[in-house]
């Protein structure tokens, strides 16, 4: 996989690593964006239900469509108000499955945590790996932004994870699926709801159906699964290090994206 130092130009390419990924076993249950197939845990932890990737304008309609009906945005926003420590900062909206962590149901040596989530009365072990350079990542990350977690999964996964990984107290806030808009058979993280100005708003996540309403906030990453030689997350702290002093993050992804 190429891994050069202008990952913010790359497009996320987790449809060639599905189509290149060799298939799993008909037991093997993991968490994917987007699975192969709807099991036990499709509900739990997948966060897209079709491999279509609607096409959406930069800004978010009016009227979203939540689970086949039309519906007004609601008022509330989903991030309380700004810690006066993080006044004037960039809010920086990041996701979780593949693009901080690989997460499955089957065992592996060496998960960096195990995490139990009860299914249907039965407790179930996740294992989890790290994705190379995430420490270091979310601690700058939290020295420099308003970080939020938003991830499509369900809380009863996400959470415990989440305390796991962030050891510094980065994310100010998390977010899982309810907070998520399914629109045409996608979970889609609406970035109009946090209560921010969208113009100092980014959103890193692997998946770009995760972000159709507001392309022009993304930071795409490539999906990961087990490279322990990836270098992504490290090669994106100077770009965000320089992010961070702007005023409007509109122009400096703008110039980005034409420059490559």
């Amino acid at each position: 996989m190429d891994r050069s130092p202008s990952v913010i130009t790359q497009v996320s390419r987790e449809e060639d690593e599905d189509a290149t990924r060799p298939e799993e076993g008909a037991k093997e249950v993991t968490l994917l964006k987007k699975p192969r197939s709807r099991g036990l845990f499709h509900s739990i932890f997948c966060c897209l239900c079709h491999r279509e990737t609607p096409s959406i304008k930069s800004n978010a309609p009016l009227l979203v469509e939540e689970n086949g009906t039309l519906s007004k945005v609601p008022a509330k926003p989903l991030l309380p108000r700004m810690k006066s420590n993080d006044a004037g900062k960039i809010c920086v909206v990041i996701d979780l499955d593949e693009t901080l962590v690989h997460s499955s149901f089957k065992p592996v040596n060496n998960a960096d945590f195990i995490i139990p989530v009860e299914i249907d009365g039965t407790v179930h072990q996740v294992y989890v790996l790290k994705r190379p350079h995430v420490d270091e990542f979310l601690k700058r990350m939290g020295e420099l932004f308003e970080c939020v977690l938003f991830t499509a999964s369900l809380a009863k996964y996400a959470d415990p994870v989440s305390d796991l990984l962030d050891k510094w107290g980065v994310f100010r806030s998390r977010l899982f699926r309810e907070s998520c808009v399914f629109h045409k058979g996608n979970y889609v993280k609406d970035l109009s709801r946090l209560g921010r100005d969208l113009n100092k708003v980014i959103i890193l996540d692997n998946s770009p159906a995760s972000y159709i309403f507001h392309p022009d906030n993304a930071v795409p990453v490539a999906s990961w699964f087990d490279d322990m030689s990836d270098t992504e997350l490290l090669d994106l702290l100077p770009f965000f290090e320089r992010l961070s002093k702007v005023d409007d993050i509109y122009d400096i992804l703008k110039q980005q994206r034409t420059s490559s």
